[in-house]
């Protein structure tokens, strides 16, 4: 069991599994950068300087009695909240990383089937396959 185990990490399934998980977890501290800073602050601009990170529901009042500023402020004061902004964030964040490995995965399918273009056709009377620029079947002799 152990000699498969060194087989399979030595082809480079482990290898590249590992390098997908960290260029993932960079690739999602990049998008979360990119939706906190980049397009929630100009989106809440457009709404009236709401701050989506912000934006919260007190299910049950805490020790101090709210309105809290924040969801920092209510959590300080021990209030549940229901904090349905940074669920809006979340699922922007989501989105696009969603349109993002859309996007390699449409790319990495159009390179292999470039890759995969046939070399060979099928012979229409005797059905072998026969080079793409053959004008004639080494098989049955016919023109094609």
């Amino acid at each position: 069991m152990l000699k498969e185990f060194r087989e399979f990490a030595i082809k480079g399934n482990m290898v590249d599994l590992a390098i997908g998980v960290i260029i993932g977890g960079a690739f999602g501290g990049v998008v979360t950068s990119l939706v906190n800073d980049v397009i929630m602050p100009p989106i809440g601009a457009l709404l009236g300087g709401a701050d989506f990170s912000n934006l919260f529901w007190v299910v049950k009042e805490g020790a101090t009695a709210g309105p809290y500023a924040s969801v920092a402020a209510a959590a300080e004061a021990g209030a549940a909240t229901l904090n349905y902004g940074m669920f809006i964030n979340t699922v922007i964040n989501f989105l696009i990383v969603a349109w993002a490995v859309f996007l390699v995965v449409k790319a990495m399918n159009k390179m292999r089937r470039a890759e995969a273009e046939p070399t060979t056709k099928e012979c229409p009377y005797c059905t072998s396959e026969i080079a793409l620029a053959a004008t004639r079947c080494p098989n049955c002799t016919s023109e094609l």
